[in-house]
């Protein structure tokens, strides 16, 4: 079985052995780049203290301190836990022009992250539920 890589930190699985680990909609999320109905996820409206990590790996990613009701349907946060837990790249499906967040461990598609976020940072996170799990305090 596939596990981190030593070299990198890495955690690469064949779509086998994530299909295994994960739910269907986690693995549609996760591993296929797909987005859960808005208004629809298990952490949208949780207020309870403690830290959000990567459904696929583990990896810490959010703290609930940073957490905010933007009203946009999905759990958003104004910034993760580290910069380096999160990968961004440019996406351009749904002719839109956004970019893409994902988790810097296993590659895995968490949401996207727009310039319309309260302070400290601006931004605004948006998280799909499926792609968390939430360590509570």
């Amino acid at each position: 079985m596939s596990e981190a890589s030593e070299a990198t930190g890495k955690v690469v699985k064949t779509d086998s052995e994530w299909r295994k680990e994960l739910t269907p909609l986690q693995f549609a999320i996760l591993r296929e780049k797909a987005t859960e109905r808005p208004f629809s996820g298990e952490y949208e409206h949780e207020t309870a203290p403690g830290t959000y990590v990567c459904a696929g790996c583990g990896q810490p990613l959010f703290e609930s301190d940073t957490k905010f009701n933007s009203g946009c349907g999905w759990p958003s946060f104004t910034a993760p836990v580290d910069g380096d837990r999160i990968d961004e790249q440019r996406d351009l499906s749904h002719g839109m022009i956004r970019t893409e967040v994902l988790c810097s461990r296993c590659s895995g598609h968490l949401g996207h992250v727009f310039d319309d976020g309260p302070g400290p940072t601006g931004l605004r996170y948006c998280i799909n539920s499926a792609a968390l799990k939430l360590e509570k305090k």
